[in-house]
């Protein structure tokens, strides 16, 4: 399937969620901070980047804000996951190059079909 990095400093949302992807067939690979994601992205390419916002250090929009920016990184599609439920910060998240924007808790059809969307958007 694909190759699939998910940025995401709860060790327990890590294990959940990676197990979700993992049993629907694709290599997982995490991060626990944006600073470790990022570098993780520009190494590895990854097909999706699953993407945290509250995160110590740099938080989920900044650095998604720098893969953008990034040539080796910028066409990678990057779903952004948050328990911050304001419309707001959908339109930030967005506006910064997100694909979609989840709201946690994620049910695993949800995700799923929003892995397959922006998967199928490359």
């Amino acid at each position: 399937m694909a190759d699939i990095l998910l940025i995401e400093d709860s060790a327990t949302d890590a294990h959940a969620y990676g197990s979700v992807l993992r049993a629907d067939g694709h290599d997982v690979r995490t991060a626990s901070s944006g600073e470790e994601g990022m570098e993780l992205a520009q190494q590895h390419a990854p097909n999706l980047i699953i993407m945290d916002i509250v995160m110590p250090g740099v938080n989920g929009f900044e650095a998604t804000r720098e893969l953008r920016r990034s040539d080796d990184t910028a066409g990678i599609p990057i779903i952004m996951m948050s328990t911050k439920d304001q419309e707001i910060d959908r339109i930030w998240g967005l506006r910064q190059g997100a694909f979609d924007y989840l709201v946690k808790p994620v049910k695993k059809s949800a995700l799923l079909k929003c892995v397959n969307s922006a998967l199928a958007s490359v």
